[in-house]
């Protein structure tokens, strides 16, 4: 290391070619995953060209080196230990949802089709306008003549009644 300092390119890759098959075995002390020991390797590898100029050669490199590699190892597994807490692997099966059957969409849509009727006239217009037809709120403001706030609230009050009248017919 300490003529990988002086500039030694040969000897630093030298070093680095060395030193590989040691960090592999030393991050399989920490990590079972063929991958993680991999990218534990190269993330010491890494560090170790970033703070290669904090090494002192008067000192041991094995003690410096190890330090290096175990706090890179411990480092990756919390990393790892935060993924895994978010987040859930699924099996390959799940991959591909399967789609609801057509018969409950078609009962879905016509049970939402029931409950807009249902609906006090300003909310039907609002509700087929603004969320069925896909109409902007200056669109449908110019073709009802409502002012876009009473729109808004419309549709507000609107969303809130479907929610009730669907769940209540869920529940039943």
């Amino acid at each position: 290391m300490a003529r990988a300092q002086d500039g030694d390119k040969a000897a630093y890759l030298r070093l680095l070619r060395e030193i590989t098959p040691y960090l592999r075995s030393r991050a399989r002390r920490w990590h079972k995953d063929a991958w993680d020991i991999e990218d534990t390797v190269q993330d010491i590898l890494l560090t170790l060209h970033a703070i290669r100029r904090t090494y002192d050669p008067s000192r041991p490199f094995g003690p410096w080196l190890v330090g290096i590699a175990d706090r890179r190892a411990i480092d990756r597994l919390r990393r790892l230990g935060r993924t895994t807490r978010r987040e859930t692997e699924l099996d390959m099966e799940h991959e591909a949802l399967a789609a609801p059957p057509e018969t409950d969409v078609v009962l879905d849509r016509g049970r939402l089709e029931e409950a807009i009727g249902n609906l006090p006239p300003v909310q039907q217009k609002a509700v087929n306008l603004l969320k069925l037809g896909e109409m902007s709120l200056k669109d449908a403001s110019l073709e009802t003549g409502l002012s876009v706030a009473s729109l808004k609230m419309a549709t507000h009050r609107a969303l809130q009644s479907l929610r009730a009248m669907l769940a209540d017919r869920k529940d039943s």
